[in-house]
């Protein structure tokens, strides 16, 4: 294939994120809607054509699944993800690389 140059077309390189989908599974009661903000806007920022959805979920959760795998728990780490760890994670699920799951979390707040 050519570009009308002369020279071989060159494909653009992929689009990263492209194709990972995110799915953070919040309990709103509990007041973690902004906490899924604030990773949802750090996602995007380095991210942008990553789908990322939220869904309400029980008691305590912060669950996060990238593309039907749950790679994240709140109810199991009791904290949330540091950003790095999920940007990381979304690297490697865009690469196509196996994902293991965050372990490492942030202490919730919690207001004396």
């Amino acid at each position: 294939m050519s570009d009308g140059s002369g020279e071989p077309a060159v494909e653009a390189p992929p689009v990263a994120g492209r194709g990972v989908r995110i799915v953070v599974e919040y309990c709103k009661p509990c007041g973690f809607e902004s906490a899924y903000l604030e990773l949802a806007n750090a996602v995007k920022e380095e991210y942008p054509d990553v789908e990322i959805e939220s869904r309400l979920g029980g008691t305590g959760a912060f669950e996060i699944e990238i593309n039907g795998q749950l790679v994240f728990s709140k109810l199991e780490n009791g904290g949330f993800p540091y950003e790095k760890d999920l940007i990381e994670a979304i690297r490697r699920a865009s690469n196509g690389e196996p994902l293991e799951k965050i372990t490492k979390s942030r202490p919730p707040c919690v207001i004396l």
